[in-house]
């Protein structure tokens, strides 16, 4: 793999419905993710061709579509959601997804609450 290629997804806001209290399923909120994948780009810089890489413009539909179409009450189960539809794409070996939670219903003035994970296409099988 090219050493340390990387697509990243940076920011991607759609508004979702997770998390445990009552009011946050009705009423929902804000999420932001950032999805970084490890794919080697090699054959993408020397073809100049989508095919030879990760159609991002559709992994970021997939992931909005998440954020807002299913319902979770743990964002680490939205996180984990989200890298497996990373790895999902054939060329991701590796995908870190960060979901925040910017409106976070804590009893302290915190500017986000989120989590980080990291999956490998590895761990995935």
């Amino acid at each position: 793999m090219g050493a340390g290629d990387r697509i990243e997804l940076v920011g991607l806001r759609a508004y979702g419905r997770h998390g445990v209290q009552p009011e946050e399923h009705t009423r929902g909120q804000p999420f932001v993710v950032d999805v970084t994948l490890s794919v080697d780009l090699r054959g993408a810089g020397a073809s100049d061709a989508l095919r030879d890489t990760v159609d991002y413009g559709a992994l970021a539909d997939r992931v909005r579509a998440a954020i807002t179409d299913t319902r979770f009450d743990l964002i680490e189960a939205l996180a984990e959601h989200v890298a497996g539809l990373a790895l999902d794409e054939p060329r991701v070996e590796e995908a870190s997804v960060r979901v925040a939670k910017p409106h976070a219903p804590v009893p302290a003035d915190v500017g986000e609450v989120a989590v980080s994970v990291t999956r490998s296409r590895e761990s995935a099988s």
